[in-house]
Formats: C-alpha cells, sequence, structure tokens
C-alpha cells in the first residue's frame, strides 16, 4: 500500500491517493469544515470524469476509475452522497 498525490494539468489535484498491492485505489480530499465538502467532492467526481473520457478516447489503453472517493472531515457525521462520495470524520479513522 502506498500514498500518493495528485495533481495535474488542468488544475485538478487530489490531496491523497492511496494505492492497493492490488491496483485498486482511493481518491480522497481533506476538508475541515461542511462547507468545503461539496468543494472537494466535486474535485474527486471531475477526476474520475476525466479518467472515463480518456477510457473513451484511448480504449487500447483503460485507465481503472477509483474504488473509492472520500472527503475526509472534522465534521460529526459520515454518509455516502449521491454521486457516490463518502463523507467520512476523521474521528472514524483513529485506532
Amino acid at each position: 500500500m502506498s500514498l500518493s498525490y495528485y495533481h495535474d494539468r488542468y488544475g485538478l489535484e487530489a490531496d491523497g491517493v492511496l494505492h492497493l498491492n492490488d491496483g485498486r485505489y482511493a481518491l480522497i480530499e481533506f476538508k475541515l469544515g461542511q462547507t468545503e465538502i461539496d468543494e472537494g467532492a466535486e474535485h474527486l467526481c471531475e477526476i474520475e470524469k476525466l479518467v472515463a473520457m480518456h477510457n473513451e478516447n484511448e480504449p487500447q489503453c483503460p485507465l481503472r476509475l477509483p474504488d473509492l472517493k472520500l472527503v475526509i472531515t472534522g465534521t460529526e457525521y459520515g454518509y455516502r452522497r449521491d454521486d457516490g462520495v463518502f463523507v467520512i470524520p476523521i474521528g472514524c479513522l483513529k485506532n
């Protein structure tokens, strides 16, 4: 397992990309408050759309779509958004 950062020529970025040894990966954004969750989720969905567009344009060399999109927050509740992004309070990650 490894962790990296994503930034592309279009200005899109993800604070973290968690790579598992079997090829799966998760895109991660860290946002402190409730008001920033939408922005973080939009970034992750845009990256996923770019990968899907690449796969349409380059079918001979497809890229794997993210297996998980996470926004880690300082908020109290976790949930799954309609766009498939999981909002996870950082307190759920301890221990």
